[in-house]
């Protein structure tokens, strides 16, 4: 049950079946390669996303298809992290799923297929939508269909819209991104969508911040940490050494940490540290969902800095 008056995070984002081949090195074109194992996760960076916040200890309510076929187990995992499942649709297409490749040094790389994220209708959109209101959260990423369409009616509602660009093609151009209030992407997704050939910090912040005036700008930087500039003002984070085992998950728990530290009131540079370690953690472990950590685990690695 939705309880009025407080504020809520919706994630209308993907939910995924993840195949995760371990190798030497990434498969070359014309190459055939043997595979050291093959592991099944459950994933989706909607999934992901929401599994963060929820671990992060926000309330979060979770929009989505699945295939009736294969998908059940996503739902029951949601259920499990205390994420609301009630506006998951049960479909007969294939839940979306991806097939990932880890490398010895802990890198991937992804191929994904839609399947049921590609299957929402506007009416579901109207339906979800109907149970929030001004100042709720929304999250999207680009792994379903309709964002555009989500984007606008969520914004004509006056929900605060979070916008994680990934994975970026040249469709998220056309979408209503003016709309947006707060953009988390990396330095890639920046360029690509600023149109820029620029790599550094400072000019992928300035063409952001041109392109987008009023909108929060979260851009990570890998190894250099993230950075946030927010009403004119810069904030930055670095980040924290920890053995790389996969990094599959690391984006998606720094974003579902993020969102989840300002819906709890938590400032920027506190909502920064948490999901940078939050981030750090993910990567000690194998899997994208089973490798995000508990508000416990962030908490108790805080405390070990400060000694």
């Amino acid at each position: 049950m939705i309880l009025a008056g407080f504020m809520k995070i919706l994630n209308f984002g993907s939910l995924n079946i993840d195949y995760v081949y371990k190798v030497e090195h990434f498969v070359q074109p014309g190459e055939t390669l043997d595979a050291q194992s093959r592991d099944v996760f459950p994933g989706g960076k909607g999934l992901n996303q929401s599994i963060a916040m929820a671990r992060a200890g926000a309330d979060v309510y979770h929009a989505g298809c699945i295939g009736k076929s294969d998908g059940l187990f996503l739902k029951e995992l949601l259920k499990a992290n205390r994420v609301h499942t009630e506006n998951i649709a049960e479909t007969d297409t294939a839940t979306g799923h991806t097939i990932i490749q880890v490398d010895r040094q802990g890198q991937n790389c992804i191929i994904l297929y839609g399947g049921a994220n590609q299957s929402l209708t506007r009416e579901f959109a109207d339906s979800v939508l109907s149970f929030f209101s001004k100042n709720d959260y929304l999250v999207l990423q680009n792994e379903i269909n309709e964002v555009d369409y989500i984007m606008s009616e969520a914004h004509e509602k006056g929900m605060k819209i979070f916008f994680n660009p990934s994975p970026f093609n040249e469709e998220i151009k056309n979408l209503p991104l003016g709309k947006v209030d707060c953009f988390i992407l990396n330095e890639i997704e920046a360029g690509a969508i600023c149109r820029t050939k620029e790599t550094s910090e400072d000019a992928l912040l300035y063409s952001l911040q041109k392109e987008f005036p009023l909108a929060e700008i979260i851009l990570t930087l890998g190894r250099k940490g993230v950075v946030c500039l927010k009403d004119g003002r810069n904030y930055s984070h670095g980040i924290y050494d920890v053995p790389v085992v996969d990094t599959t998950a690391a984006g998606d728990t720094f974003t579902g940490y993020y969102i989840a530290g300002l819906s709890k009131g938590f400032s920027i540079e506190d909502s920064l540290q948490s999901a940078s370690v939050a981030s750090s953690l993910s990567v000690t472990k194998k899997g994208a969902a089973p490798s995000i950590p508990y508000i416990s685990e962030v908490a108790d690695f805080k405390r070990k800095l400060q000694k």
